[in-house]
């Protein structure tokens, strides 16, 4: 891996700009159906179905606390987690509205305005937060998966294999009945016959989310490419932005748990199957769809990288070689934002000096 190091300095991220290739409407929307029922739907579907399952275990775990039922809870939350990583990238539609994003994961909390509530609940025990109707009206950051981690992994979580039904584990249940929850209404939001994923599907002059395939196929071009910037830029530079900068392993995602690498794996997993599933290069001139399958290398090769990666601690972000594969991962990330945003998007006729990178 410390060979892709120098290649990140001596290969320019270059993209080629093309002439436009005139939209062809039936390939758009059979990219918008490809990227609704090939992967967003799906993909909603299985974080339903493993938060229920995370629930299941955490009631049973809490019914009768053990070392096998607590392994099986950190399990399920690592799959949980997993399974949210993948569609985390998408913050378009039902997931954000009514808070259900930060709900489901408050981060970055850069004045640690989580911690700070999950230590204080601990300390004096607040009832209302075990009932997972009452903890959803509270505040976003002791309702989801970082209240959670904290539960099972932060100050003294022995405390929470005590006795069954304890404060602390009815509390973690609550959160896991509220994470459950939270995602259903977003996967019934997306199933619904008349609802967003009609919208993304067919757009129209009265639809109230894209007004032709131009635009919904833009939209499919942005979601990609802020996408990887969170990861980027929201994930990996919190903990690790250069070599001359500070490292704070602690203010990686899921480092109580070891987590981290598990979710940024997922994001960028999530990221490629969606790129794959809309498969951008039918609405590209002939000779020109390797532009589409360009990103995607990039982002299985980042993939890639991650899931190979140990947790970031100390001692690690001081180590050449494991800084070498995260600047890897980073080069390829921000290489598939050229392929993306550059290539792809100026085939597909956007207009010029428009760019999602830079947020326009």
């Amino acid at each position: 891996m410390r060979s892709f190091a120098w290649l990140a300095v001596l290969l320019p991220v270059v993209g080629f700009a093309l002439p436009a290739h005139a939209l062809d409407d039936a390939k758009a929307r059979q990219v918008m159906a490809g990227a609704v029922d090939g992967y967003i739907r799906p993909a909603y579907k299985a974080f339903h179905e493993q938060a229920t399952a995370m629930a299941d275990v955490t009631a049973k775990f809490c019914a009768a606390p053990s070392d096998d039922g607590l392994k099986a809870v950190k399990v399920s939350f690592a799959e949980t987690v997993a399974r949210w990583g993948r569609i985390e990238f998408l913050r378009e539609g039902p997931v954000m509205q009514e808070n259900r994003f930060e709900r489901i994961l408050f981060y970055p909390d850069r004045k640690s305005t989580g911690l700070k509530q999950v230590r204080a609940l601990i300390a004096k025990p607040d009832e209302t937060v075990t009932d997972a109707a009452s903890l959803k009206t509270r505040s976003v950051a002791i309702q989801g998966l970082g209240a959670y981690e904290f539960l099972f992994f932060g100050d003294y979580p022995e405390g929470i294999v005590g006795e069954k039904d304890n404060f602390r584990c009815r509390y973690a249940l609550a959160i896991a009945k509220n994470v459950e929850t939270i995602a259903g209404e977003v996967q019934d939001a997306w199933d619904a016959p008349d609802g967003i994923a009609s919208h993304w599907k067919n757009p129209s002059a009265d639809n109230p989310i894209y007004r032709d395939s131009k635009e919904a196929t833009s939209a499919i071009i942005g979601t990609a490419v802020h996408g990887i910037e969170m990861v980027r830029d929201q994930r990996i530079e919190n903990f690790y932005k250069n070599r001359d900068s500070k490292v704070s392993p602690k203010l990686a995602v899921y480092w109580r748990s070891g987590l981290t690498m598990t979710a940024l794996a997922a994001n960028v997993q999530g990221l490629d199957e969606f790129w794959k599933a809309a498969n951008m290069g039918v609405l590209l001139a002939e000779g020109t769809q390797s532009l589409a399958d360009s990103a995607g290398f990039d982002l299985h090769a980042a993939e890639g990288a991650l899931a190979k990666m140990e947790q970031p601690t100390a001692e690690r972000l001081a180590d050449e070689t494991y800084l070498d594969k995260l600047d890897f991962v980073g080069f390829n990330l921000k290489d598939a934002v050229v392929r993306i945003d550059g290539d792809v998007g100026s085939a597909i006729g956007l207009a010029a000096g428009f760019s999602f990178a830079d947020g326009d």
